[in-house]
């Protein structure tokens, strides 16, 4: 085990929950933030969840972080995940998806950045990685929206990662592809899953990032698509 914390938005979903018993696998203190209420059960001298929290509200996002911080007086490692989807074409669509996706995908990283900044630049090895998408590097009809938001987390991922770089800060970004979960494989029925990324590899990918073994890695977007 060690001291390190690690903070994970959007931790109570399918690839924030198999992120968290990663860190937790690898010895981290966790600390978990959700939009929806806090688990009665799990905590721990090692576990903190922070429910009802919105990422899209700075003073939601000053308050998780300053009760993470007063409960284990660190931050370490910021792990953005929080996130949506929306599909809709531009023709048929309307202009409020394409506030929904910029406010949940790439504003929500932005405010949990800010936020707890300030304690990750003391930790003198501080990690933030936040979570991308394929489609934003290439964008399929009905996904102009999410691809943009994701685009912006890209963005922000190396502007970040050149202003800290030389504070002992990486910043980097994975790209998913598909991810099996139970949601999508509803949705698509027709598809193929065994092509899909399983969520355990993706946050085998995040906790490589957050390792002293990635310490020259920053500014990167690191697809992990399975054999999508």
């Amino acid at each position: 085990m060690n001291d390190k914390v690690v903070v994970i938005t959007g931790g109570q979903g399918n690839l924030g929950r198999a992120v968290a018993q990663a860190f937790q696998a690898a010895g981290y203190k966790l600390a978990v933030i959700d939009h929806g209420a806090a688990p009665q059960a799990g905590e721990s001298d090692r576990y903190l969840s922070v429910g009802e929290i919105d990422l899209t509200q700075w003073a939601h996002a000053e308050r998780a972080m300053q009760t993470i911080v007063g409960r284990y007086g660190r931050i370490d490692v910021l792990v953005n995940i929080a996130g949506g989807f929306r599909w809709q074409t531009l023709a048929d669509g309307d202009l409020a998806g394409w506030d929904q996706m910029y406010d949940i995908n790439l504003k929500t990283a932005v405010t949990a950045c800010k936020a707890a900044l300030p304690c990750i630049l003391k930790s003198g090895a501080g990690r933030i990685i936040n979570v991308g998408a394929g489609a934003a590097a290439k964008a399929a009809a009905g996904m102009g929206a999410y691809a943009a938001s994701k685009s912006g987390v890209l963005r922000l991922t190396e502007s970040l990662a050149e202003e800290v770089k030389d504070r002992g800060v990486t910043v980097n970004a994975i790209l998913p592809g598909t991810i099996d979960t139970p949601q999508n494989r509803k949705a698509m029925p027709k598809a193929d899953p065994s092509k899909w990324v399983a969520a355990e590899a993706i946050a085998d990918v995040v906790v490589f990032l957050a390792s002293e073994g990635a310490r020259a890695i920053t500014g990167a977007a690191v697809p992990v698509a399975g054999r999508g």
